[in-house]
């Protein structure tokens, strides 16, 4: 079944005001919302990066029915798997069987932040399967005891704890990742429409939900919406694993002046006002397999957003 979200950018707006988005896109009509967790924006011009989980408890208090996910948590330097384990439950009994938690192997520009050293995408990964394993053993609700590679958990036991296993779905933008995605997750979490790792991840095996992100800005003309993406959101348009490696805002900004005004458009962000360029980008992320897709508005313009997709995108889906 497909579904369509909007997306909760903690990087540009406080934790009040994503409530208030969460809310007007339940009113809207849209299926879900998905939240990012980040302890900094990738710019500093986005400006904000409230604690997520307090953000996600006030969502829950004001919505009703929309389904709300995690994209994603990385749960494995910044914040000991076993405090997310506890997060992850607190939420899942606030929002029952609307939550989806999203995790994926982290940024730099987040994880470093402990003073812990920032390793290789494959130990990456070998911590995101423990700390995985480790979470779901305490939402069980049973004493847990653990002496990993990465993670030590002595006697601890979750009272507030799930009634079943959230639904935990790991990002994936290689093919690599994506192969070992359908082996210890839930689903497929990516960004753009992007064939290679759906298909890797159901060719092995993987029949799991899938959610991808795509970007866009809606504004009055094109050129306006250019401008905000330019000085909101240059780090969309900044190539290869950068993403991943640079480790704070500022290094984005010194990457992001690389970035022309031209680059926004070959970078896949939408930023034509025609509706029907924004119906064809969920349209393309449709036929490339993904069940869930998601936009998100870069800028201030939230309301106008919604509004736009309410009458002139979603009555297309």
């Amino acid at each position: 079944m497909t579904k369509l979200g909007y997306t909760l950018s903690s990087e540009e707006f406080g934790p009040t005001e994503l409530v208030d988005i969460a809310r007007r896109a339940e009113d809207e009509g849209f299926d879900f919302v998905s939240i990012s967790d980040h302890f900094h924006p990738w710019v500093s011009a986005q400006g904000e990066s409230p604690f997520v989980w307090s953000t996600l408890g006030g969502i829950a208090t004001v919505t009703d029915e929309i389904e709300v996910g995690v994209g994603v948590t990385c749960p494995t330097t910044r914040i000991h798997p076993v405090n997310v384990a506890h997060a992850v439950a607190t939420v899942d009994e606030m929002l029952g069987d609307r939550f989806t938690f999203g995790v994926g192997t982290g940024e730099n520009l987040n994880e470093h932040v402990t003073g812990e050293r920032w390793p290789e995408h494959d130990v990456r990964l070998e911590k995101l399967e423990e700390a995985l394993d480790v979470m779901r053993k305490l939402w069980t609700g049973e004493t847990t005891s653990h002496r990993g590679e990465h993670y030590t958990v002595e006697n601890a036991q979750l009272f507030t704890a799930p009634d079943e296993q959230p639904t935990t779905i790991a990002s994936a933008f290689g093919t690599q990742t994506a192969r070992w995605t359908a082996e210890h997750a839930d689903g497929l979490w990516c960004s753009g429409p992007r064939e290679e790792p759906l298909e890797a991840y159901e060719e092995a095996g993987g029949d799991g939900p899938s959610y991808t992100q795509l970007h866009g800005c809606y504004a009055e003309t094109e050129d306006e919406a250019i401008d905000t993406v330019y000085e909101q959101w240059p780090n969309g348009s900044i190539p290869g694993e950068l993403g991943q490696e640079l480790s704070t805002p500022a290094h984005f900004e010194q990457a992001a002046r690389m970035v022309d005004r031209e680059d926004i458009a070959e970078s896949g962000t939408i930023t034509d006002p025609d509706p029907q360029a924004h119906i064809d980008s969920i349209e393309r992320a449709l036929d490339a397999g993904y069940d869930h897709v998601y936009v998100h508005q870069i800028g201030p313009d939230q309301d106008v957003a919604l509004e736009f997709y309410a009458e002139e995108v979603l009555p297309s889906f």
